[in-house]
């Protein structure tokens, strides 16, 4: 018995490698857009252009907090309660109500304060309207790549990452480097390329039967929507802890300085891309352990959690001694005021990836409201830094209140988990 339960934690730890590894595969090739668009775009654009077009993906990441209110979350949830696959695409379809009436709201408000929001992101309004269509099509894609990645299905996952990597990475070549469009060709590759995947993730859903968009159900519009409301706080506050310093530097110290900024984001998000591939494929293998109510592997998880926390942390000095000059390396040295910042952003990115390792059980436990008021309050936090800092510090003050909210968010969450799903988090170095 002991011998095939040691056999089956090998199983399950392989597999758990082998599937991180094509979705870490998969997401740094989509994710290496960035990268290897960034020495080609800081060359072609000037840092306020550059500003303009993280201006506008920022907007991007704002509207993501209120169209679809992230219920694409219940639809991957909905899948582990064995839900008949009629019954699975029932409740897709309601997801894809919720994102339709949401995205309408959101045409309403943005139809009413154009002007403003225009002033705010410096972007033109026909930009903001295009950035709908960008958020929209991102959650049917999501959606798709939520169903493939429960199930298990990492290379249709991949696959779907490299055609949309390869379109947008075509697309801004020609449109910024042949026709020399500057941040307008980059912001109109980005709105392309999402809208063509959003539509194959559509048809794929459709295909897969996994969608049923006209019938309607209110059970499960308000299981929808009972799980991803409560993440609005959330969700909103997590933009605010992660993208709100760009508003406030676009507006106070300007676009160039933006455009500075935007260029060390970059460079430090590629830790969070690892970040999220490795969670991809650790959730549905965490959220299994735990509904199988094995608790003999528990002890075990969190070992491996602290290893993990303790590798991380030993990359931060690193980030401090050596990201400035890679960052001149790879952006050249228009923008070496950015190197300023490097280390703290980071050190911020690290926070991120350890916040995710507890997050899960919030998730789990279906109950996301105080993880909604703690990503709030640590937004609210890096409000007030910012106030603070930025006046004095410029950048560096922004990347130092990104850094110290990410560790706040990440400290209060992991108690919050540590309540939610009991884990052995001071008594799993005596258990086997």
């Amino acid at each position: 018995m002991q011998q095939n339960s040691e056999e089956t934690g090998r199983e399950s730890k392989r597999s758990l490698v082998s599937l991180s590894a094509i979705y870490l595969v998969s997401n740094l090739i989509n994710s290496a857009i960035p990268f290897v668009l960034l020495p080609i775009l800081t060359r072609a654009l000037s840092p306020a252009e550059y500003g303009a077009v993280g201006m506008f993906q920022t907007t991007i990441a704002a509207m993501a907090a209120f169209i679809g209110v992230s219920v694409q979350g219940a639809a991957l949830r909905k899948y582990y309660d064995k839900a008949e696959n009629e019954d699975l695409s029932a409740f897709i379809g309601s997801c894809m109500q919720v994102l339709l009436f949401s995205a309408l709201l959101v045409l309403v408000v943005l139809t009413a304060f154009s002007e403003q929001l225009s002033f705010y992101t410096g972007l033109a309004t026909d930009w903001l309207y295009l950035a709908v269509a960008v958020c929209v099509a991102d959650f049917v894609v999501q959606l798709r790549l939520t169903q493939w990645q429960v199930r298990n299905k990492a290379i249709s996952y991949g696959f779907t990452q490299l055609v949309r990597t390869v379109l947008n990475l075509t697309l801004s070549l020609l449109f910024v480097v042949s026709l020399t469009q500057g941040a307008d060709g980059r912001i109109l590759a980005i709105v392309l390329s999402s809208v063509a995947i959003g539509f194959f993730a559509f048809g794929s859903l459709k295909f897969d039967g996994l969608l049923t968009f006209w019938r309607f159900r209110k059970d499960y519009l308000e299981e929808a929507l009972k799980f991803g409301v409560p993440l609005i706080p959330h969700v909103s506050g997590a933009f605010l802890v992660s993208a709100a310093d760009r508003f406030f530097i676009n507006s106070h110290l300007g676009a160039e300085s933006t455009g500075f900024y935007m260029v060390a984001v970059q460079l430090a998000m590629g830790l969070a891309i690892i970040f999220d591939s490795f969670n991809r494929a650790f959730a549905p293998w965490l959220y299994s352990n735990l509904s199988s109510g094995r608790t003999d592997l528990h002890g075990k998880i969190v070992r491996y959690t602290y290893l993990y926390y303790g590798f991380l942390l030993a990359l931060i000095p690193l980030a401090f001694l050596i990201g400035p000059a890679i960052l001149i390396f790879i952006a050249g040295e228009k923008y070496s005021a950015a190197g300023d910042v490097v280390g703290y952003l980071v050190a911020g990115q690290i926070f991120g990836g350890m916040y995710l390792m507890v997050t899960n059980y919030v998730f789990y436990s279906k109950r996301v409201g105080l993880l909604s008021l703690i990503t709030i309050s640590a937004g609210l936090i890096n409000l007030l830094l910012l106030v603070l800092l930025l006046p004095v510090m410029g950048i560096k003050g922004a990347a130092l209140s990104f850094c110290i909210s990410m560790f706040i968010q990440f400290i209060f969450t992991w108690l919050l988990a540590a309540r939610r799903h009991s884990m052995p988090w001071f008594s799993a170095g005596r258990m086997i």
